[in-house]
């Protein structure tokens, strides 16, 4: 995988959306990108448990949680498989819990804050729609590129070795 910095990509490419500066990053890797699959769902992660038990090829997960602080969305054991079946990382505009463990796992994880209240379990919520937050519209099949400075998405994948 190539070294990115999202400075550079917005510096190459100035039609990438920004998401807002509102995230931090939690998992043990700082830097990762791919391509996208989106969840919309509230306080309720049946669909995330769901996804993480796919194959992931590489792939980001974001998950629009509605911005709730009332609960995490994702935990050491959704995270764990995630790793197994090949996610690059999750991103989640909500809470993520056992952060101590996320910081040892190579997966890419980014989120509002952490929680220690587990979410609901009833199974709601939609698979690969467009959902928007942090000033940004995300579609499955988009791009994401994430560091320490910031979350950029993409329409495409982009040529990094030109960056």
């Amino acid at each position: 995988m190539l070294t990115i910095i999202t400075p550079d990509i917005c510096d190459a490419f100035p039609d990438v959306q920004v998401l807002e500066p509102t995230f931090a990053n939690f998992g043990g890797v700082d830097a990762f990108y791919g391509p996208v699959r989106t969840i919309k769902c509230f306080e309720d992660n049946s669909l995330v448990k769901q996804a993480v038990a796919e194959p992931g090829d590489g792939a980001i997960l974001v998950v629009d949680a509605g911005g709730s602080p009332r609960c995490a969305m994702l935990g050491d054991l959704l995270a764990e498989q995630a790793v197994e079946n090949g996610w690059a990382g999750v991103v989640i505009y909500g809470c993520v819990r056992d952060v101590d463990i996320l910081a040892t796992l190579p997966l890419g994880v980014q989120a509002l804050g952490c929680h220690p209240r587990k979410s609901e379990k009833r199974g709601e919520g939609q698979r690969d729609v467009t959902i928007s937050f942090a000033s940004a519209t995300i579609t499955s099949g988009n791009w994401l590129y994430a560091d320490n400075n910031g979350i950029l998405i993409a329409d495409r994948e982009l040529p990094l070795d030109q960056v």
